[in-house]
C-alpha cells in the first residue's frame, strides 16, 4: 500500500509529517509497540528525563535532556570579563577577528551546525574548525590569518583527545599567547596542565555525553557569533509569542518544547516512534540497512553530518543477544538535497540497493525550486512514476521516505529537529535493548592508535 494519506502522518504547529513507508501496516506498528511495552519503554524514557543511570554499561546517566530543561534564564551561559573584554574590543571594534576551534565529533558537528543554520549573513568572527591531526590542516586554516587578533576554542570534553591535543599543540608554538587560549571541558586540570587560565575553562559534566553536548558549553562558538557577532537570524522571525529573545535561548526552548512533547503529547510519542519502529522494520524485516538525511534547505547542509554521528555512535553497537532484534543502527549518510539528485539520486531512483530517505523542507522556502524537489521527489522514490516508459527508464519507486515539512528554519524549529531525532535515536536504542550513550569501539581505535605509536617510536 501506499501511504499517501495515513494514520502515521503528523502535524503540530512546528511539523508537519507524512509518511511514506510502504507496507509498514498498523498492525506491524502494533507489534512493535507491544515489544515497547515488554521491554517497559515509558519507565526507560521517563529515567532519562528524570537524570537516572540510564548509560548502564558505564553506571552513569544521560544528562542532556535535564541540562536543558534547567537552562530557563535568559542569559543562559557565563562569559567571563576576560572573555568578554576580548570579544567586545574597543570603541565598537573587536580585539578578537578569527576564531579556531580546535574539536573533534560532538565538539565541532553542533557548533558548526549552528553557525550555519542560525546566521542570516556571513559570521561577523571568521570561524575555523580544525578536526584532524594532519598539520597539513592546520596550516591551511591559518595560512593568512594573524595570532594577535585569533582565539582558540580548545573543545574536548575529556581533553585527552589525540587528534585535539596535537592540533592544540601546534596552536600554542603558532600563536605563542595562551591569553587567548580557552577550554570547554569537563577535565579542567588538564586543561590548566597545557597552560589555559582557569578563568578562561567553560566546565562540561561529565554526564552529558560527546553527541549530545551541543545544549551544553560546546555552543560556544555559536553563541559568541549571536552575542557579539550580531549575525544571527532570530530578529527576522517571530518569537512563538514570547519576549524577543537570543538564538541559543530560544534554540534550547524549541528542545525542550519537543521534550514536553514526548512526556504529554501521545500524537507527538506516536510519530516518534513511528520513525524509530519502522527504522527498525526496514533494517531487520525489509533488508533496508541505509538510509539518507537530505535537507532542501541550504542552510541546514550540514545536518546530515550531525546526524550520522548522534545515530550511528548511539547505534551502532552489537546486537542485545537477549533481543528482539539482530541488526542494530543503519547505516546513515546524507547532505544538501539539490546536490544529492546529481550525485547518488541516480542509485535510490533505479539502482538494486535498498535505501530509505529522510528529506527535510521548510513551508517558508514553498516557492522555490528546492521546496518543489523535496515534494515531488518524495513522491517519486516512494510512488514511482505511472508515465508509460521504456524499461530502461523506468524507475524502483519503492524507497521508504519519511517527509519532514516545518514552517521555517528558526532556531526554536532547530532546537525542536534536533532534539527530536534524539527521542528518535532513543527509542530505536530501547528497543534494541542497547547502550545509545557509550562507545567503545571509538575508545579501541585510540588504544589501537596509541599502541601504535609506541610500538614504533
Amino acid at each position: 500500500m501506499s501511504n499517501e494519506d495515513n494514520e502515521f502522518d503528523f502535524k503540530n504547529q512546528t511539523i508537519s509529517f507524512k509518511s511514506y513507508v510502504n507496507d509498514f501496516t498498523k498492525s506491524i506498528f502494533n507489534d512493535l509497540d507491544s515489544i515497547s511495552k515488554d521491554i517497559e519503554l515509558d519507565k526507560k524514557i521517563n529515567d532519562l528525563f528524570n537524570g537516572k543511570k540510564v548509560n548502564f554499561t558505564e553506571n552513569k546517566a544521560a544528562l542532556h535532556v535535564l541540562h536543558r530543561r534547567e537552562l530557563k534564564d535568559l542569559d543562559l551561559f557565563t562569559i567571563t570579563p576576560e572573555l568578554h573584554q576580548k570579544l567586545e574590543g574597543h570603541n565598537g571594534s573587536h580585539k578578537i577577528k578569527n576564531i579556531v576551534v580546535l574539536g573533534i565529533g560532538g565538539s565541532f558537528e553542533g557548533p558548526k551546525l549552528l553557525l550555519e543554520s542560525l546566521t542570516n549573513q556571513k559570521t561577523s568572527f571568521r570561524f575555523e574548525f580544525i578536526t584532524g591531526s594532519d598539520p597539513f590542516e592546520f596550516e591551511y586554516k591559518t595560512k593568512d590569518i594573524k595570532p594577535d587578533n585569533t582565539l582558540f576554542i580548545v573543545s574536548s570534553k575529556s581533553f585527552t583527545t589525540d587528534e585535539t591535543l596535537v592540533s592544540l599543540k601546534e596552536a600554542i608554538n603558532w600563536s605563542e599567547n595562551m591569553d587567548n587560549f580557552i577550554a570547554v571541558t569537563a577535565n579542567k586540570e588538564e586543561a590548566m596542565r597545557y597552560g589555559i587560565s582557569k578563568d578562561l575553562i567553560f566546565e562540561l559534566h561529565d554526564e552529558i555525553g560527546g553527541r549530545y553536548s551541543i545544549w551544553s558549553y560546546i555552543c560556544l562558538p555559536a553563541y559568541i557569533e549571536f552575542k557579539y557577532g550580531k549575525s544571527g537570524i532570530q530578529d527576522k522571525y517571530d518569537d512563538h509569542a514570547q519576549r524577543p529573545r537570543e538564538e541559543i535561548e530560544m534554540f534550547v526552548e524549541g528542545a525542550r518544547e519537543a521534550d514536553k512533547d514526548l512526556i504529554e503529547n501521545k500524537d507527538y510519542l506516536k510519530f516518534v516512534k513511528t520513525l524509530s519502529y519502522s527504522d527498525i522494520w526496514l533494517n531487520n524485516n525489509q533488508s533496508v540497512h541505509s538510509r539518507a538525511v537530505l535537507s532542501y534547505c541550504w542552510r541546514l547542509r550540514s545536518f546530515a553530518d550531525y546526524v550520522q554521528q548522534l545515530e550511528m555512535e548511539s547505534l551502532g553497537k552489537q546486537p542485545n543477544k537477549d533481543g528482539n532484534f539482530k541488526n542494530t543502527g543503519q547505516i546513515i549518510f546524507g547532505g544538501y538535497g539539490p546536490t544529492a539528485q546529481h550525485s547518488y539520486f541516480q542509485l535510490l531512483h533505479q539502482g538494486t540497493q535498498s535505501v530509505a530517505a529522510d528529506i527535510i523542507a521548510f513551508k517558508e522556502d514553498s516557492n522555490t525550486l528546492a521546496y518543489a524537489q523535496a515534494i515531488t521527489q518524495s513522491r517519486l522514490l516512494s510512488n514511482g512514476s505511472k508515465s508509460t516508459l521504456k524499461d530502461e527508464e523506468r524507475i524502483n519507486g519503492n524507497v521508504p521516505i519519511n517527509l519532514f515539512l516545518f514552517n521555517q528554519l528558526d532556531p526554536y524549529t532547530l532546537g525542536y529537529l534536533m532534539a527530536t531525532w534524539e527521542h528518535r535515536t532513543f527509542i530505536t536504542a530501547a528497543m534494541l535493548e542497547i547502550n545509545p550513550f557509550d562507545q567503545f569501539g571509538v575508545q579501541a581505535g585510540k588504544d589501537s592508535t596509541k599502541k601504535f605509536i609506541k610500538d614504533n617510536q
